[in-house]
């Protein structure tokens, strides 16, 4: 039986022919037995012919069909051909042009063709026999009925596939969007994973060479001082490892299950700790709090904590020797300030002019992407009297 369904399915013209085939055959099997009392045997041929090709043809030609049905109609009525087993095909065609996504104008004539195809032939061909008025008009309201039927389900069949057409539209859609969405995620977690790397790398890496060229000038003259300096590199070496850890973790499913618990995320009062770790790098800092501190949104904690880690890293890498830093933190009632500044040379010139990619690094174009995350303000430039300067307001958003 699928097989037969299935068959149908593909050969849909095939199915009709064999229908218009039937239909041909007893109509002209009632053309055979009924015209030589009625007449017009030709007639009735040629209009059950004509009707046999309407239902052959319904569904490739569907507008075509319906003109051609609504002339032989009224060639019926102008010829005096009373209706017979062919207008049957009437039925299909109204039944096909309501179904079909067409021109509205063939669904409308064939709603009103067949609403007035009762009506007409009553009036053509009166109902014989005495009988009253209201019995014609209740004759011609069965006889209404089947064309309206049949235009009510192809209408509605119609309206049903053209729903789930929209359905499936809106579900491709839908898929699209969230496979666009994805892909935003994706890109911007792959580009908060290079900030947490690069902030990682350039921070600690940074401290681990400058101390590793202080304990080798000292080796000889101070191995005491020269093996401090190695405690501090694998201090920060275990650091560096223990936050690269949590950020490969991300990217590994069960990645938590294998290396414990992930590092937490720095926030404002381990800059304290990262000021203590840079003055132990032999950089001169002065670190002060402004204002009450309290507890922030962790996003601006991080951002916080990763701008003076950038800012301070930036400075040993240009501030040149001798070179001084400052940082401030100020608590204020809708934000949180930071002020990072160094008396050094300060760094070149198109890093700051082109945004913060000064050909070896892109730490000011990350300080800009993070402080625009929290929606707050970034000013990153040359000191007046020499050195750099970087300041940042955060907001503080409150919590939903």
């Amino acid at each position: 039986m699928q097989r037969l369904y299935d068959f149908i399915r593909r050969h849909p013209t095939g199915v009709d022919v064999f229908w218009a085939v039937v239909l041909l055959g007893f109509s002209v099997l009632w053309v055979a037995t009924s015209s030589p009392r009625m007449g017009h045997p030709v007639g009735y041929g040629v209009v059950a012919a004509l009707f046999s090709l309407v239902v052959a043809l319904r569904r490739r030609a569907p507008e075509k069909m319906l003109v051609l049905a609504v002339a032989l109609g009224v060639a019926q009525l102008a010829f005096d051909l009373v209706p017979f087993m062919a207008d049957f095909a009437m039925l299909v065609i109204i039944f096909t042009v309501a179904a079909h996504d067409g021109p509205r104008w063939a669904s409308r004539l064939a709603l009103i063709g067949g609403l007035g195809a009762a009506t007409l032939s009553q009036l053509r061909w009166p109902m014989g026999g005495p009988g009253s008025d209201a019995a014609k008009v209740f004759f011609v309201i069965i006889m209404t009925v089947p064309f309206a039927l049949a235009w009510v389900l192809g209408d509605s069949l119609r309206t049903r596939r053209a729903y789930f057409a929209q359905l499936e539209e809106r579900a491709s859609r839908l898929e699209q969007e969230r496979e666009a969405q994805a892909k935003v995620a994706v890109a911007a977690e792959r580009a908060r994973i290079a900030r947490e790397l690069h902030d990682v790398v350039a921070h600690n890496v940074s401290v681990m060479v400058v101390q590793a060229d202080g304990a080798a000038y000292v080796m000889d003259s101070s191995p005491e001082t020269a093996k401090q300096a190695l405690e501090t590199i694998s201090t920060t070496g275990r650091q560096a490892l223990a936050e690269m850890r949590r950020l490969l973790g991300i990217l590994r499913t069960g990645e938590h299950q294998e290396a414990g618990e992930y590092v937490p995320q720095p926030d404002v009062q381990q800059i304290e700790d990262l000021v203590e770790q840079v003055r132990g790098a032999g950089l001169t800092v002065d670190f002060a709090i402004e204002g009450s501190p309290r507890p922030l949104p962790s996003g601006v904690e991080l951002t916080a904590y990763r701008i003076v880690q950038e800012a301070l890293t930036n400075t040993r890498k240009h501030g040149g020797p001798d070179v001084g830093a400052s940082v401030r933190l100020v608590y204020f009632d809708d934000g949180l300030g930071l002020l990072v500044e160094d008396d050094g040379r300060g760094a070149p010139q198109e890093m700051y002019e082109d945004g913060g990619a000064d050909g070896r690094g892109h730490g000011l174009i990350g300080m800009r992407e993070r402080v625009g995350m929290v929606g707050g303000t970034l000013d990153a430039g040359p000191r007046p009297g020499g050195g750099f300067r970087i300041s940042a307001l955060l907001p503080l958003k409150p919590a939903h």
